[in-house]
């Protein structure tokens, strides 16, 4: 059977790079009602588009960020002592989006297990149960947490993660001011600035609020700082960016893995962490 398909051309708003933002020069998602999605880059940096129809365009333009502009980003922080030579390597990228708020909770609260690749495992069974990838409250919420816990998902989180979808009209929350969204879901038990962070970047599509606490953030200030830090002190590094925190999060965790940002070093951070357990061990036997 052939599929019929709608394409479209778009410019992006300020420069833009797939290759960056996707970690690929062919994207392919999957979008609500058994839809794909595909892109790919021109060299004049244009964006070709492919979707069955146009709110599944329009969902793609949404979920690439290829309307949100960080112009002012790079300007204001190019040559920031921490942040300006991941920004000038790296000034094409934007982080990309889910296609729901919904499917944003839901990787917000399986991610805040250390384990990443457990994280994720749980994300996908929770998808295929649902049946749909572009996961609705509706069906997140018609699961049980009994169910939520067979597929890893501890208790508290499973619990939390069905409240939120039963209790919020959760795709709406794109139309309301980011700060607003912020304080109504720090009013939940279960969601922390970390989870924030999440559902603002690839939930909301805000830039506003970061990581705060990230494993890799941890890290990062460690290694900067020469001792191992408690994930609420990571909110620091991002505060001097204001409006940006959650942009400035994304190319900081990502200049570190390049090797960008003065000071930081994986290694460092190790010997910080060995020599924080050293001097906790010797405080406890003494």
């Amino acid at each position: 059977m052939v599929r019929l398909v709608l394409q479209d051309v778009v410019k992006p708003r300020g420069l833009y790079s797939l290759r960056l933002s996707a970690r690929t020069d062919a994207y392919r998602t999957p979008l609500p009602g058994g839809d794909v999605g595909e892109a790919w880059q021109r060299h004049d940096g244009a964006l070709v588009l492919r979707a069955r129809d146009e709110a599944g365009l329009l969902l793609l333009r949404f979920m690439l960020a290829l309307e949100d502009d960080h112009t002012e980003f790079v300007r204001r922080f190019r040559s920031d002592p921490l942040l300006g030579r991941s920004i000038r390597e790296l000034h094409g990228l934007r982080p990309l989006r889910l296609a729901t708020v919904t499917q944003s909770v839901v990787r917000a609260i399986c991610g805040q297990l250390i384990d990443s690749r457990r994280a994720r495992a749980i994300e996908r069974a929770i998808l295929r149960a649902c049946g749909e990838p572009g996961l609705t409250r509706e069906a997140v919420g018609g699961l049980s947490p009994a169910q939520l816990r067979r597929f890893g998902l501890a208790t508290a989180r499973a619990s939390t993660l069905v409240r939120l979808c039963r209790s919020l009209e959760l795709e709406r929350l794109r139309s309301l001011p980011v700060e607003a969204v912020e304080a109504r879901l720090l009013r939940e038990r279960g969601i922390g600035p970390w989870s924030v962070g999440v559902i603002g970047l690839e939930g909301l599509g805000s830039y506003r609020y970061g990581l705060v606490g990230d494993l890799a953030l941890v890290k990062l200030c460690s290694s900067l700082w020469g001792r191992w830090v408690e994930t609420w002190e990571t909110a620091a590094v991002l505060e001097p960016y204001g409006e940006w925190a959650g942009l400035a999060c994304v190319y900081l965790m990502r200049g570190s893995m390049a090797g960008l940002v003065p000071g930081a070093s994986a290694d460092r951070a190790r010997l910080v962490r060995v020599a924080s357990r050293r001097a906790a061990e010797r405080l406890a036997v003494s």
